[in-house]
């Protein structure tokens, strides 16, 4: 399915980085990043441009390949991997900050990777999250159309065991992302870190 979706020239969401991560890309710890469900790579080459080492991680080679595409135009470098993330380990304290933007996935799988996040950060590590809640289904401007997929706070906090919630709202915004995404959104925005092991005596 996204394989055919990105076989076009133009990026369906754009080159321009989400919106959510461009305001809170300072909040990222420097080094290692990992991207969940990258697509087309705007986000990763952004994160790249600011200096992060980053890993984009989705199931469709055509979008990965035009990531690299974006990456080659900005004069960056990214790490891309083709990969279901069903399967996909994240490993235990490697990265010091995971982004997932719009990664919308059925529910049991969601869980099963929401459940790594904590582990796979560093101590400090930095998860950023922005994804349509069911309220999106009245808008009609992107996104899954099956509210199961979507997200609320309630079931972040839940699904995210572990890790410390620094921010979690959600609201209505613009999204205006390529075509894939265009118009009025019901979104939910999160921001959480791993905490730093207390010594013991």
């Amino acid at each position: 399915m996204w394989n055919n979706r990105y076989a076009t020239d133009a990026y369906i969401y754009g080159t321009e980085p989400n919106e959510f991560l461009r305001q809170q890309a300072n909040k990222l710890p420097k080094g290692k990043i990992l991207c969940l469900a990258d697509g087309e790579g705007r986000n990763s080459v952004y994160l790249a441009q600011l200096g992060y080492e980053v890993t984009a991680v989705d199931a469709s080679e055509v979008g990965l390949a035009k990531a690299q595409k974006l990456a080659a135009t900005k004069g960056v470098s990214i790490t891309t991997e083709v990969v279901d993330l069903a399967d996909y380990d994240m490993g235990q304290n490697q990265w010091q900050g995971i982004v997932s933007i719009f990664c919308h996935l059925p529910p049991p799988l969601r869980k099963q990777v929401h459940g790594q996040i904590n582990a796979a950060l560093i101590a400090g590590g930095v998860f950023l999250l922005e994804a349509y809640t069911p309220a999106q289904l009245e808008h009609g401007t992107g996104g899954p159309p099956v509210a199961a997929m979507m997200m609320t706070a309630t079931e972040l906090a839940q699904e995210l065991d572990g890790l410390q919630i620094d921010h979690c709202e959600e609201l209505e915004r613009d999204v205006v992302e390529g075509v894939g995404h265009s118009g009025t959104g019901a979104v939910v925005q999160l921001l959480g870190h791993k905490e730093e092991a207390h010594e013991t005596e």
